[in-house]
């Protein structure tokens, strides 16, 4: 399967008030593997960003005078989504943008929607943690992804977090539970749990050693009763 991890850069919040694309970076993703194919441009949008969305990401009218403007590469991103299903954070909000665009240069454009089958990231982490903070930063400190170098938000760097966030998610770990569980010791700040759940009438793991494991460890063992005066805890339960 063909997957297109999806982000852009905007001029503002509301694509109804006239804002504009000025980043979008796509990763490719086949058989839940990443290929290394990459989309990512960044935008002359024509118009001036608001100062809100340049504090969250960066860009400038300045910066991107001298870059393409959307009709420039319209075609090359349709290109490479085509046939794809797009893998998007909060996707009503970056297809609002991108259906947009298109239809700016086309009145009867197709929607991507109807080009792709869209996946949002958001709505299954909803569906797999109701009532918790599902934001990308919010995921990544649930599953462990890093995204340290996340000072600003850049539509690939963000599509490269988002990639490997959807990947853990859609694992299809069914034994793993992940849960946010509020620290009593420390106020209103929250850790993660992991809970590995082994099925019910499941055969005993038996790992067995050779005799070199064996003569190791009681070396250990004994090394430990001259350093602690023989307490030695371990000896004290197979004793028992």
């Amino acid at each position: 399967m063909r997957q297109i991890i999806l982000d852009t850069e905007t001029t503002g919040r509301e694509v109804a008030q006239g804002h504009r694309l000025i980043e979008i970076g796509c990763l490719e993703l086949v058989g839940r593997r990443l290929t290394g194919r990459q989309f990512h441009k960044y935008l002359n949008p024509e118009r001036e960003i608001d100062e809100g969305a340049s504090a969250v990401h960066g860009l400038t009218l300045a910066k991107l005078q001298r870059e393409p403007k959307f009709a420039d590469i319209a075609k090359e991103l349709l290109d490479f989504i085509e046939g794809a299903e797009l893998v998007i954070h909060n996707a009503p909000f970056d297809l609002g943008f991108l259906n947009a665009e298109l239809v700016r240069l086309d009145a009867k454009a197709v929607t991507l929607e109807s080009r792709c089958t869209v996946l949002d990231t958001l709505t299954v982490a909803r569906k797999l943690h109701p009532g918790q903070r599902n934001s990308l930063d919010a995921l990544c400190k649930r599953y462990g992804v890093d995204n340290s170098k996340r000072e600003l938000h850049g539509a690939l760097l963000d599509a490269r977090i988002l990639a490997d966030v959807y990947l853990a998610m859609t694992g299809g770990q069914s034994t793993l539970e992940l849960s946010e569980v509020r620290n009593q010791n420390k106020g209103s700040s929250e850790e993660n749990t992991i809970r590995f759940k082994r099925p019910k009438n499941a055969a005993p793991i038996v790992i067995s050693v050779d005799k070199k494991e064996l003569a190791a460890h009681e070396a250990l063992l004994e090394r430990i009763a001259k350093a602690s005066g023989g307490q030695v805890a371990f000896r004290k339960v197979e004793g028992a």
